[in-house]
């Protein structure tokens, strides 16, 4: 048959070695066409001897011998195709001449296919939902409507009215044309005039005061009008100095005409004022209402007369309001809770009648003792706690009602918080120690009722007046004591009723009978104090002490005499 070679598995192949197998008889070479069913058993029968001769040739040379190979696995990243634009520039074409632009037939246009949706097109073609007039006013009633509108109005104003000199020149030309006007400020001069044709017009100023969070912001209140009864007696209105508007940062009013307010010290969102019915109101300025958030009751347990001194003292963890009536009722309450006052005590001197206070004033750092004055003329040192609480000491000298009462609130190297001054309806203003009970000194320059007075609060021997002639005067002790320092006259001569210092010292403002507020700029060889105007003040003390004495014993000869 001859030699034939078999490969049965790829991984042993190179392990068989060919063998010779011999097959007895004559084999046919027409082997593979027989196709009896006796052939093909014998054709299989002979392909299985054959396998099995060919395994145990193999595994009679050995077992294969396997082993570990180290295969390096790397892998090729895909091509990256990076892609971009690029811009080049081409020239434009020329504009063609004349003669071409008219050859030249003007492509029609391209009527678009519409292909919008029709529901998309009713949508578009729908008209808005007109508001019906019970849905406007609902709107407009809203709280968020009104804050909005509030709020945006305000921030309108400031912008409109915000006036800038474009034209300055900052190389100092300008100086030459304004030096009449320096020197005029180097005193007073008229910075801003407040005046509202509906709330204040024909209102009387009755009280001012600035905001000690906000010094561009004040308050001032007034009390009815006659010529409008229609309105609310009572007006309280905050200014803002920041912004040039000429309408009020806020407005709050109540049925009672308010004859004090004040800011409260702890509390920069709320205004406190003492009404003529004798009430305390409480305004919050993040609230929308116009008219009082609280308010005290009209009760006998509260005041039942006229409060014109509303004063918060105190610290910022333990502070109080106190208020004074004319009917000498002096109540301590808690801003949290005005329906009934956490103290209060009649102010009567040796057993007599009330007395009937004007206005107040408390001593720098001192919320225990305070001043008052009263109708009478009188001045009286009182006393809120301890065994001595009430009226302890009176201090004669006025001749008339005591309108304003201010105690010495300058910090410095010295102290003088003994020192306060008082005005009167007698033309005058007295400079008072709480060591003597006569007045130290009397300035008698004024020729009309003295309606107001306070001390400067950073300079020592400063102090304003205003009178019913349209006066505000400035004094300074240091320099002279028998004429202003400096003055000067509202056009109009109306009666100045308010006089209050900006806490910068920088400002004052006066409050008048026509309900304007005016606000002067003091010059800064007035209002800012030299380093030696404490010891200055010291000297000044004891020559008014020395020539009282001396005065007094003049007098004592004259009526032993």
């Amino acid at each position: 048959f001859g030699v034939t070679q078999f490969s049965l598995y790829q991984p042993l192949r190179q392990h068989i070695t060919p063998c010779v197998i011999s097959l007895r008889g004559p084999v046919s070479t027409h082997f593979k066409q027989i196709h009896s069913p006796f052939s093909v058993f014998c054709a299989d029968r002979f392909k299985l001897d054959l396998s099995f001769k060919i395994l145990s040739c193999a595994f009679r040379r050995g077992a294969p011998k396997l082993g570990m190979a180290k295969i390096t696995h790397v892998d090729f990243p895909p091509r990256e195709t990076v892609s971009y634009t690029k811009e080049t520039q081409t020239p434009v074409m020329t504009q063609p001449k004349e003669e071409e632009e008219e050859e030249i037939v003007p492509p029609e246009p391209v009527v678009e296919t519409q292909t919008e949706k029709p529901d998309q097109k009713e949508e578009e073609e729908a008209p808005p939902h007109e508001l019906t007039e019970e849905e406007k006013l609902q709107i407009l009633h809203s709280d968020e409507f009104v804050n909005f509108f509030d709020h945006s109005t305000r921030i309108i104003e400031r912008a409109l009215s915000e006036h800038v000199d474009i034209f300055f020149d900052y190389s100092g030309r300008d100086l030459e044309e304004k030096e009449g006007e320096i020197q005029a400020g180097a005193k007073l001069f008229l910075n801003r005039q407040f005046m509202d044709e509906r709330w204040s017009k024909h209102r009387v100023v009755t009280c001012l005061d600035w905001s000690p969070q906000y010094p561009e912001l004040l308050v001032a209140s007034y009390n009815n009008n006659e010529d409008a009864p229609h309105e609310p007696d009572g007006v309280a209105l905050v200014w803002n100095m920041k912004y040039k508007k000429a309408t009020p940062e806020y407005v709050f009013h109540c049925q009672s005409a308010v004859m004090s307010a004040a800011f409260a010290k702890f509390h920069p969102n709320v205004v406190v004022g003492g009404t003529y019915s004798g009430q305390i109101v409480l305004w919050d300025n993040r609230s929308n209402k116009r008219t009082p958030v609280q308010r005290t009751p009209l009760s006998a347990a509260a005041h039942t007369h006229p409060v014109y001194c509303v004063n918060v003292v105190g610290t910022q963890n333990a502070h109080n309001l106190i208020s004074i009536s004319t009917d000498g009722k002096m109540c301590s309450w808690s801003l949290d809770m005005l329906s009934q006052p956490q103290d209060s005590m009649e102010l009567v001197f040796k057993q007599s009648k009330a007395v009937a206070v004007t206005s107040m004033s408390f001593p720098l750092g001192d919320v225990n003792n305070f001043v008052v004055g009263s109708e009478d003329g009188s001045v009286y040192m009182s006393c809120r706690h301890g065994s001595k609480a009430g009226i302890s000491e009176m201090f004669e000298g006025h001749h008339g009602p005591i309108t304003g009462i201010h105690c010495h609130t300058a910090a410095g190297p010295l102290d003088f918080s003994h020192l306060f001054v008082t005005s009167s309806f007698d033309w005058t203003v007295k400079l008072w120690s709480t060591k003597n009970n006569k007045p130290l000194y009397s300035f008698e320059d004024n020729s009309d009722y003295v309606y107001d007075v306070m001390w400067s609060p950073i300079h020592p021997a400063l102090f304003a007046c205003v009178d019913g002639v349209g006066h505000l005067d400035l004094w300074n002790l240091n320099n002279d004591t028998e004429v202003p320092t400096a003055s000067i006259t509202v056009d109009g001569n109306p009666a100045l009723n308010r006089v209050r210092w900006a806490p910068s010292g920088r400002e004052i403002a006066v409050g008048d009978s026509d309900g304007r507020v005016r606000v002067y700029d003091v010059g800064e060889q007035i209002a800012v104090p030299k380093n030696d105007e404490w010891t200055r003040f010291v000297r000044t003390l004891a020559e008014i002490n020395e020539n009282r004495d001396d005065a007094e014993e003049l007098a004592a000869q004259r009526l032993a005499a």
